[in-house]
């Protein structure tokens, strides 16, 4: 808490604000003051306004505050593939729909215009914090950043040619330069991204550790998706996918594993071991019948768990708010548990956990003096949130996407009274139809 009189960039009171630090506090009359891009002040509103003062305000009066949703695993440009191949298994929509369609449509206008796309339904939706994974990253980073967004980004490797590198040696040229160009940048983490073990051989996951180790950056991976991957591995390597990677030695506390659906409870202990961040993606994993990820043991383990989306290739949109809800409900069903997941700890797996799964918790994920000024201001008062009781209960399993009112990141404003401040959403849209239109005469073709 300030204790003397201070100028602060902006001061958003008067909510409740939830700010999921390590006392969980909720604070029914609450402010936030933030000054440089960073949380100054935490805490009751007269206190908080008797100790600074704001250059602007934003008035959260019948709103709650809360920090930035983090969506740990996406493809934003894949949002052009939006509803293109629905009701098939994960490895044939991989393998004979969306492959093909990448290497027919993919380049870097593509990759520029899916993620503007993106990058609109993110803010629309309270996600301040994105990890995503594909080509052209360099090209996504730079409109995230042109946007104002926060995104830990993850240029892929895979061992055939792909839009963006025609072998594995000018893959690694590009990924050098990716991390090089946006190491150290405020909003930009870049990072290395093999994109699963049965797309990438054993010495390419080895080199790229040894990359990851070298320049200090994270190694983002899908892992053990489905039962047909994990039976591939067994009969190829010998080994499940998590074994398989504990023998090559690449396991570590800079890996984000996304998925991570088919682990025995010996895999589970070597990624908690480990140090390795797990992204679970409720939804997409249920739209592919991928399986359920073991959820409830992970968390018994204390392992990093966040959330994400997947592209919308296969959710089909990217609202976590529904990644939240269906998280809470499905390890219910499937345990014949309704305490399994509780409410608060579904939307931790989006916040402070999510964070801690992209080790990224030092900086966001909560509303603490010195972490960054990622936040989030929603309407309480719609009609399905009425009435109130639980706070957790309204933020798990009633609020939408379409209840954020307004998003700061790093202490600027990107969305005010549902308005983007930073993106042209028309444009958006507009480019968006016409390249869609374009990638379906492309496949009749």
């Amino acid at each position: 808490m300030m204790t003397d009189m201070q100028c602060v960039d902006t001061l958003i009171s008067g909510g409740v604000v939830v700010t999921m630090d390590p006392h969980r506090r909720v604070i029914a009359d609450g402010a936030v003051a933030v000054k440089a891009g960073k949380i100054v002040s935490v805490g009751e509103r007269q206190s908080v306004e008797a100790a600074c003062r704001p250059q602007h305000c934003i008035d959260a009066h019948g709103r709650t505050v809360i920090p930035g949703l983090i969506n740990g695993h996406a493809h934003l440009p894949m949002t052009l593939f939006r509803g293109l191949a629905d009701d098939q298994d994960v490895d044939d929509w991989l393998q004979h729909t969306i492959f093909p369609a990448e290497a027919m449509n993919v380049d870097e206008a593509f990759v520029r215009c899916g993620t503007r796309l993106g990058l609109a339904e993110l803010i629309r939706g309270g996600i301040t914090t994105v990890c995503d994974m594909y080509y052209f990253e360099n090209a996504v980073a730079e409109e995230m950043a042109a946007a104002g967004l926060r995104g830990l980004l993850g240029q892929a490797l895979i061992d055939f040619p792909s839009p963006d590198a025609s072998d594995h040696a000018m893959a690694l040229d590009v990924i050098h330069r990716f991390v090089e160009r946006w190491r150290g940048h405020r909003l930009i983490t870049p990072a290395i991204a093999p994109h699963a073990p049965y797309t990438v051989g054993d010495e390419h996951l080895k080199e790229a550790h040894r990359f990851a180790l070298d320049h200090d950056c994270p190694f983002i991976i899908h892992l053990a998706e489905s039962q047909h991957e994990v039976a591939e591995s067994v009969r190829l390597k010998g080994a499940r996918p998590v074994e398989h990677l504990a023998h090559l030695g690449v396991l570590s506390n800079r890996m984000v594993a996304a998925h991570v659906v088919w682990a025995e409870n010996h895999e589970l202990d070597l990624l908690a071991d480990h140090g390795v961040g797990v992204v679970h993606n409720p939804q997409s994993n249920m739209k592919l019948a991928s399986g359920v990820a073991p959820l409830p043991q992970m968390l018994l383990r204390d392992m990093a768990v966040g959330l994400g989306t997947d592209g919308s290739a296969s959710n089909n949109d990217l609202s976590l708010w529904e990644e939240i809800d269906t998280a809470a409900k499905l390890h219910k069903l499937v345990t014949a548990d309704p305490k399994v997941i509780s409410a608060q700890q579904a939307f931790e797996l989006a916040t402070i956990h999510g964070a801690r799964a992209l080790h990224l918790d030092q900086q966001i994920g909560s509303l603490e003096v010195g972490k960054r000024a990622d936040l989030v201001v929603l309407e309480m008062e719609a009609i399905n949130q009425v009435p109130l009781s639980s706070i957790y209960s309204a933020l798990v399993y009633a609020t939408k996407a379409n209840d954020v009112c307004d998003l700061m990141v790093e202490g600027q404003v990107l969305l005010r009274d549902r308005q983007l401040t930073s993106l042209d959403e028309q444009q958006i849209k507009e480019d968006g139809l016409a390249l869609r239109h374009q990638i379906i005469q492309r496949l009749q073709g």
